[in-house]
Formats: C-alpha cells, structure tokens, sequence
C-alpha cells in the first residue's frame, strides 16, 4: 500500500532514434548545447537573483557564497554564473543541513500498512503513558526519541517473521509485509508520534477544571473532547497554510531536526567512513550512536543517583554556604551561577534543547542577553534594594507574600472563585523575585522584537515568498520534493475552518467564562505570531511563547474571569506552540522533517492529522479514567504522588491572572509598573541593530540578533542561569571550536553525537525513575548527596534581608 510515482526525466526514446544521421547529430548537437548554455546561463542568471534576495540578511549562510551570488551577477560571466549556482542546487548551500540531510531520494515506499499500525500503536502508548506520567509528581515522559529506537528493532523483526501474503480488496492490494522496514516507514511512525505523543497542552486546564482541590468543575466529556481537539488542530491548520513562508525556503533550516535525519540516517545505514572526510575517523555512525548512547547512560548514574552534587557545581557555596552575597552570585539553585560547572547533561539541555543542534548565532547571542539582561540587572535589582528584591531569592518562579512565604492564593479569594478586596488587603500584595520580573519584562520585549525583526529583516522575503509558492530559489531538497503531489491548500484550510467551528462550540455551548469573539482574538493573536516566532525558531532554534503574554492580555479583557482566562490561554499559547512543533517537532518542525527525508505531503498530512484526533481521545480517556479511579488525586498528600502538578501551576496562574489580574501588578501605580518599558525596548531594539547593520556597516552588528536576547531567557526561571551558560559554551565548543578544527568530524558524527547524548540521557532517566524514584528507593546518603544541599542558595532562603517574627515588608497600602 504506497504511492508509486514515475520517475521524473525519464525518457522512453534514445538519442539514435531521434537523429539517425551521424553529420546532423554533430551539427545539430553542437547548436543545441549552445542554445542550451544560453537558457541555462539565463536561468541561472535568474536563480541567483532570487537567491540574492531571499538570503540577503541570512545569519546562517556564510558571507563568501552570498559574495559569490554578487559578484557573478556583477561581472556576468558564463562560467562564474553557473559555478555559483552549482553551490545553491546542487546540494544544500548550508553546511548544516549538508551533513544531516542527503541531497537523494531513494524512493523507499512510506505509506505502509505496517506504518500505520505501528504508528497508531505508538501514538496509543505513548500518549496515554504521557498523559498518566504528567499528573504525577515528579514526572518522567517519553519523548519521540524513544520511539525512533523502539521502532526499528520492532520493524526489522516485522519484516522477518510476518508473511508477504499480498490481500485484494475492493481491488486494492495491499500486505502486512511489504519487504524490508524502510527509512520512510520509520519517519512516517516518528511523524505520529511526534504529533500526538505529548499530552495535550488543555489537560492542564481541565486538570485545573476538574480537579476536587482546584475548581471541581466538570463540564462533561464533550467539552473535553472538543476542546482539545480545536486547540490541537489549530496549529496544524496554520502550519500547513504558512509552508511557503516556514518549511520549503532552504533558510528554514529548524536545526531540531538534524538530530532526527541524522539518526535515521545511522540507523539505517551501517557503512563505515573511509576516514579521509572524517579526519581520520572511519567508524560507522550506527556503531558510533551505539557506543555513544551506551556511554550516557550509564555515565548519568553518576550526577542522577551517586553524587548528585555534580549537577550543579556550586562549589564556592559548599565553602561557605551560609554567605548571602557569595550563594546568591555562585548559587546554581536560586543564584546567578558567575562560575558554570555543571557534570548533568540534563541542566545543559533541558531548556534550549541540545546546544550542538542551535547555530553558533544563537549562543552568542543567548550569551549577552544572559549577561546583559539578566545577570547585570538582576544585581541592580537585587542590591539597590529595589521592588523589595533584597527580602527575596534573586532566581525562582515562586510568588512570595509579605512575610517572605509562599503567596497562599485562596487567602484572597471570596464566593466562587472572586477576588475578596478586604482579604487582599488584609493579606498581602503579590511579590515577584528579580528574575521572575525580568522574565515577564523580556517575554513582553522578545514578542515585540520578533515583529519588528522580522518586517526589517525579513518583511522583503516574507511579500516574495507571498507570490511564488512553490516557484521559489533553487533548493535541491524542494526540487526533489516536487516529484510528489501536494497537499492542497484547501485541505489546510477546512480543517482550520472545522476547527474553528470546534473551537466556538466549546466557547458558546458551555459556561467557559469566554465569550465568542474572545476566542477569535485569541485565535488571531497566535496567528500574528506564527510567522515571526516560526522563523526565528526554523533560524536560531529559539522558540518564543505567548504562555506570558496570552494570560496577561486576557486579564486585562476579562478582569475575574479565571476559567475564561485559562481558556483564552490554552487556545492562544497552543495554537502557535502546535504551529511550531508541526513545521518543526518540538509541527511546522515535522513538516520539515518530512520534507528532509522526502516523505509524500498528503501522507504527512494525514498521519499527523489522524494520530492528533486519536491522540486526543486516548488522553482524555486516561484523565477521566485517573480522575475517577485514583483516590485524593491532584491532592499534595496524595500517596502515589499523583499531585496533578501541571493542573495545579495553571489554576494558580489563572486565579493571579484572572482574579488579582495584570492591572494590579502591572497597571498605573503598581509595584511593576516599568516593566511594560519592556514593549518599546523590544520594539527598539531591532531597529538599533538593523542601523548599525545596514546604514553604518558595522560587520558584527549583523551577527546581533534581538529576538533571541530576550526570547531565550523566556525559561528563566524556572531554569536557572547556569542552564543558559553552559547551553552556550558546550554549543560554541562544538558548532564553532571543533567545526572549525576538525570539520571532517563535526560533519560526520556531530550531530549523531547530539541524538546519541540525548538517547542515552532519556533512557538512563527512565531507568532510574522505575527502578529508584517511582518505588522510593534510598540513594547513597553522603556528603555528595546530602551536605552539598545545606547551603542558602539550595534551600532557597539567600535572601539580605530577613522578615523579623510576626513582621513583615513592603508597602504599607497597595493596589
């Protein structure tokens, strides 16, 4: 059961047929090359304008080809024009890209019967697992990873032992065993799981809705049903819509996806190199995976159970761990980390995803917005004494009350769920630490800077691309994809209608708090967004989020509504969080995905159409089933710690929101009112950098990159600094140091080592979660584990200033 295609250029004629006359064969050869060396010269001609307009501020593209485009064009020259074609569609022009993805289609079958019942029984796995994991506390999740390398044992066996039985129905023939597992098969079932195997991002509200200690509300299982399915379509609609602009452009790198192609590639490809491109290295990237995950694995037994000091090495805190000033600047718990050591590759990746994935623009630039935007700011917060700052830790996400405690949110509420004024103001005004602040502050700017960017940079390219569809710059990856046919448009768009409709039933048929056309500007502000934030993330690996700013300009719309704020959320921060895991995986992501490894777009389509709707029956069912069947559950005293973590993070943050709302913490007269200078800083910045670039040529002004400044310090916190640090150097050790001295290696085995680190770090996690954490194990008791936490930075209380008994700070009246 495939889709066979024929091949493109074939010819069903020779040569000799068409001129049988020796004399005029030569005559007419020697006039047809000519006339052929006009066109091609035209065409290329042709080519490279469009390459030098669509890749003219390109960060990624080094600056020698795009001298190269120019100057053909300027002399004019045959030969100089078609040698700088060649490097654009030949191959990819991105180094990157040329050492994960290969520039051939071996036209392997995807569309399998095979496939799909793997695919469908992953999907089933993975996201009912996921979805029982995320009530409990602490979680464990399988990610798509996992099932990459569980698919290709469980397939080559299929193709060994199922019989090639060939079965005729209604005249289509098709069989459980078409012949070897193929590469294809293999992304097809990634791409299902992809989609489907994190838990829907509106269980967190239902969890919030449903749970007896939140809201206890239950509007049934249709409300369930279709509001997850509208809020996980969405994205999947506007991704596909936006394919000209995100996924067939070759700057669209969404550098995520190399680890995935390269591990395809090793797994099913085990030949050796013959060392002379690999700086002598001649192991076979499947052997060399092996070895490397095997080796991770057992390595995190080391920062993950024996000596958890290692993960974060804040030795200077162990010297002198009841120091305020030293645990707070060398702290890697609640401090600014000025001394990075980490030995746990799950603080380096956990936030940014891996470094060795993200271009060296990215830890640049993620450096100076560490430095400049947080570090450097977070000590004048701290130490001038300003927004109270020194009474609380420098880093956590945690709201504190004016007795230097944990911000009790039910002490200022009155009837059914309302905002009780005389509790607030007997209680008190909600405190942020200087970090989390910042954390709102640089959400409003990387949001602002993305728009602004991306019209000054890329507004030019966005109005081409506009008007070629598919007739876009030679790239040989689109060239080999056209041999497929398309998925229409039309189809993008009805599922964006249905879902739509979908999306307005859940708003209209049941109490949500959010009227009809709050669920348009919901829906709409994503839309803004997709296109800015996808580009960003297909160019930098940055992503953005609307998780800051959706529940912000809710509260603001609907003061004391915290369900329909919640809603409003779920349906704005998903919509374009779905658009940028379908173009990429993290969907627009997978698009790429499935446009790397040649995979046909209807088939794309509908596998991660199908897998998302029963993605989201199977993780509504096991909510429901959880919720009824396990006692006390999303209860902290619940005894299998099954404390519905995520339902309760949303709850709180849709009672701060939605009842004590924006207006009192960042409206006229509040304790954070500057920080909405943020907006027009964002906005600002982009234009400094694009001046300093364009009008005064100031070369390492165009390796500045606003957007990412601020957006990739949208996790901090709950991350720590030394997550963004170390992100940083071991992504510029590896993209810049090692890719510079020893190309041949980076080239051939980097990104395997990304795919490999990872492996190997998810399956020691999950190990060590069933086998220690989950039947509540003893780990060793030592220094190393247990005294290298007596410091102030790790019991989070580094604070200057401390509350006297029965006292408290702050303002004496607040809003």
């Amino acid at each position: 059961m495939g889709f066979p295609f024929k091949k493109a250029g074939a010819s069903t004629t020779t040569t000799s047929e068409i001129n049988p006359n020796p004399v005029e064969t030569s005559t007419t050869n020697s006039s047809d090359e000519k006339f052929r060396s006009e066109v091609d010269v035209a065409a290329a001609v042709a080519d490279l304008d469009k390459i030098q307009h669509a890749h003219q501020w390109d960060p990624n593209l080094p600056q020698e080809k795009l001298d190269a485009v120019k100057a053909a064009l300027e002399h004019g020259d045959a030969k100089e024009i078609a040698e700088a074609d060649l490097l654009f569609t030949e191959n990819s022009p991105y180094e990157e890209v040329r050492a994960a993805v290969r520039n051939t289609d071996g036209g392997e079958v995807a569309c399998t019967v095979r496939a799909w019942i793997l695919g469908m029984i992953f999907v089933t796995l993975g996201s009912g697992l996921n979805m029982l994991l995320s009530m409990r506390s602490p979680q464990v999740n399988f990610p798509a990873l996992v099932v990459v390398l569980l698919v290709y044992p469980i397939g080559c066996l299929w193709a060994k032992v199922i019989p090639m039985r060939v079965f005729n129905t209604f005249g289509l023939q098709w069989t459980f065993n078409p012949g070897p597992f193929t590469i294809k098969e293999h992304v097809v079932v990634t791409l299902m799981s992809n989609v489907s195997i994190s838990y829907a991002y509106s269980t967190d509200a239902l969890l919030a809705l449903q749970g007896k200690p939140f809201y206890n509300i239950n509007l049934g299982w249709g409300f369930a049903l279709i509001f997850t399915l509208s809020s996980q379509l969405i994205g999947i609609s506007l991704s596909g819509m936006f394919r000209r602009f995100l996924i067939w452009p070759s700057a669209m790198l969404w550098p995520t996806q190399f680890a995935y192609t390269s591990l395809f590639y090793a797994l099913h490809d085990k030949s050796k190199s013959d060392g002379t491109t690999s700086n002598g290295w001649v192991i076979s990237r499947y052997r060399y995976f092996f070895l490397v995950t095997g080796g991770m694995f057992c390595y995190y037994w080391l920062p993950g159970v024996i000596w958890q000091g290692l993960s974060v090495f804040a030795f200077v805190t162990w010297i002198r761990p009841d120091n305020v000033v030293l645990n707070q600047l060398f702290g890697g718990f609640t401090g600014l980390s000025l001394i990075p050591i980490t030995f746990d590759w799950t603080y380096v990746s956990a936030y940014l995803y891996n470094p060795l994935l993200s271009p060296t623009q990215s830890h640049v630039n993620t450096l100076i917005g560490l430095f400049l935007f947080v570090i450097i700011t977070t000590i004048g917060i701290t130490y001038s004494g300003a927004l109270y700052a020194d009474y609380l830790p420098m880093v956590t996400s945690q709201t504190y009350d004016n007795t230097q405690k944990a911000y009790t949110v039910s002490k200022i509420l009155g009837d059914s769920f309302t905002l009780d004024v005389e509790k607030y103001h007997n209680y008190s005004p909600l405190f942020l630490s200087p970090t989390l602040a910042l954390n709102y502050g640089l959400s409003f700017a990387a949001l602002t800077a993305s728009l602004v960017h991306v019209g000054l940079f890329h507004g030019k390219e966005i109005w081409y691309r506009l008007k070629t569809a598919r007739n876009q710059e030679p790239d040989i990856h689109l060239k080999l994809m056209k041999k497929y046919v398309e998925a229409p448009e039309w189809w993008y768009f009805a599922l964006l209608a249905i879902s739509i409709g979908l999306g307005l039933a859940t708003v209209l048929g049941y109490d949500s708090q959010l009227p009809w056309w709050g669920f348009i500007i919901s829906v709409l502000l994503a839309l803004v967004f997709v296109i800015p934030t996808c580009m960003i993330l297909a160019i930098s690996n940055i992503m953005l989020s609307l998780n800051v700013i959706s529940p912000f300009i809710a509260g603001f719309i609907f003061p004391g509504r915290p369900i329909g704020v919640m809603i409003f959320k779920v349906f704005s921060t998903i919509t374009l969080g779905q658009a940028q895991t379908y173009a990429n995986t993290l969907i627009s992501s997978d698009l790429k995905m499935a446009h790397y490894m040649k995979i046909p777009p209807r088939v794309t389509f509908w596998c991660q159409v199908i897998a998302s709707i029963w993605a989201v029956f199977v993780q509504i069912a096991v909510m429901n089933w959880t919720l009824g069947a396990i006692p006390d559950v999303c209860s902290n005293t619940q005894p299998s710690h099954f404390t519905c973590p995520n339902g309760r993070a949303f709850f709180s943050s849709s009672i701060v929101w939605g009842v004590l709302g924006p207006e009192r913490m960042f409206g006229p007269g509040s304790m954070y009112v500057n920080f909405n200078w943020f907006w027009l800083i964002g906005a600002g910045f982009p234009v400094v950098i694009w001046f300093l670039g364009r009008k005064l040529k100031i070369r390492f002004a165009s390796y500045l990159h606003a957007p990412i400044m601020f957006g990739a310090m949208g996790w901090l916190p709950p991350a720590t600094p030394i997550s963004f640090s170390t992100w940083a150097l071991f992504g510029l050790l590896f993209n810049y140091y090692i890719r510079k001295r020893w190309n041949g290696w980076w080239s051939t085995y980097n990104y395997v080592t990304s795919a490999a680190l990872d492996a190997g770090l998810i399956l020691s996690t999950i190990v060590v979660f069933f086998a220690i954490t989950l039947p509540g194990v003893t780990i060793p008791q030592w220094w190393g584990n247990v005294d290298v936490f007596n410091t102030l930075d790790a019991s989070y209380t580094a604070w200057l200033k401390t509350v006297p008994v029965n006292g408290t700070f702050g303002p004496e009246m607040w809003k």
